[in-house]
Parts: structure tokens; sequence; C-alpha cells
């Protein structure tokens, strides 16, 4: 098991499977309805992010992408938690007013480099947890052996 600190953009607690992928632009690129990657020149194509926790650098494209996030939030088609490697203020929106408006628990943590590259690597069956609900210490992301 390995643990890696983390900063809070939004509070929150989650553990899934980890799905990896590159930024990705919800307005347009993810389908909140069914809960799927539908941007055809993504790599991602095709999956869903439902149940897992998103490991991806930054989102990109439309600030649009925040109310995409949140409606999937809503619908139970978005992930469970968001680790990112930059600040992103569009995919936090996004998780605050799901949090806000509909009850979710849908934390966005950034870690360092360094971390991001061993998480967005870690074995698809590890489970990753996000602990950011004690605003007196620091967020973590812990990878857990299956």
């Amino acid at each position: 098991m390995k643990t890696f600190e983390a900063v809070t953009l939004v509070p929150g607690h989650a553990r899934a499977s980890g799905i990896a992928l590159q930024p990705l632009s919800f307005w347009g690129g993810y389908d909140a309805e069914r809960g799927v990657i539908v941007d055809a020149t993504h790599a991602g194509h095709g999956q869903s992010l439902a149940s897992h926790i998103l490991v991806m650098p930054r989102a990109r494209g439309s600030s649009s992408s925040s109310s995409v996030l949140a409606e999937a939030l809503r619908n139970g088609t978005g992930p469970l938690g968001i680790v990112l490697s930059e600040r992103d203020l569009i995919l936090s929106i996004g998780a605050i007013v799901a949090n806000e408006l509909y009850a979710s628990n849908v934390p966005v943590v950034m870690v360092d480099e360094t971390a991001f590259a061993q998480i967005a690597s870690a074995d698809a069956v590890a489970l990753i947890e996000i602990d950011a609900r004690d605003a007196s210490r620091p967020a973590s992301v812990r990878l857990i052996a299956p």
C-alpha cells in the first residue's frame, strides 16, 4: 500500500478502482445520461467513469464541462472521485455544484507529478482511496493492492 499527500480541491471521501485517462472534455466528450465517453477521438472512447476514481492530469475544453460533470454525478454516471496533477477549476466547480445540489460526496484532489505517475500506472485491480474529509490535515490518496 502506498500513500500520497494531496491538495484538497473539493472535500470528500471515495474508494474504488481507478481509470487513468488523458485529458477529457466533458462538454461534448461524455454522455452524462449513459455515462460513457463519446468523444470518438479520445483513447477512452466507449468507457464509463461510473463507479471509478478518475485519474486525469486535467480536463480539456469548455467551461461547460462543469455542468456535464454535475449532471453525470446527479445521474450516478460520473466518477466517485477525481485525482488530478494540475489544479482544475472547471472540474472542481462541477463537483462542488453536485455535492451541494444533489448531496453527492465526490472529492477532487491534486497530487504532484511523481505521485500522479504512480497512481496513473497502478494495476487496474488496485483500489484507490481518496481521503479529503478533514480540513485540518492534508488530503491523501492511497493505492490499495488487491
